[in-house]
């Protein structure tokens, strides 16, 4: 066992885990966040992603040694963010097992691209699984959550 100090959601947090642990188990099972779920555990369905390091990241495969000092932000993390507004607003969720992990990688798409197209969003998306297939409505939310973000009712 080892300890690993991690900023998660702007707090610092320490967790005594064997260094190969993935962050996910980290963040669930040491720091109680069961926002990040898990999906697949190989980095394929998306159900799990956070910021790391303010990017989009797969925390089901990354470890926590990789992730000592970094960044984080869960789903936790967020305040009232334009994002989850507009998921609201659209009534995105059909069971909401992929939201999570469908807002966290839109936050960082709208962190690089302020007015994405729909090519962009499809491409940032496009590893993100959604069994219940809201697929529009997801994209639908995008724009908004692009446009609440820039001040446009």
């Amino acid at each position: 066992m080892s300890r690993y100090r991690l900023r998660v959601n702007g707090k610092r947090r320490t967790v005594d885990v064997p260094a190969d642990t993935p962050l996910l188990w980290a963040l669930r099972e040491e720091l109680g966040l069961t926002g990040p779920r898990y999906g697949c555990g190989v980095g394929a369905c998306g159900a799990c992603v956070s910021l790391i390091g303010g990017e989009a990241g797969r925390p089901c495969v990354v470890t926590v040694s990789e992730s000592d000092k970094t960044d984080i932000t869960t789903i936790e993390g967020l305040q009232d963010h334009p994002v989850q507004q507009a998921w609201l607003e659209l009534d995105v969720a059909q069971c909401g097992y992929c939201q999570p992990g469908q807002i966290m990688t839109t936050v960082a798409l709208l962190a690089r691209h302020h007015d994405p197209t729909d090519a962009q969003i499809d491409e940032a998306l496009r590893d993100n699984v959604c069994r219940c297939g809201t697929y529009p409505r997801i994209r639908a939310a995008v724009h908004r959550a692009a446009a609440l973000a820039r001040g446009r009712k």
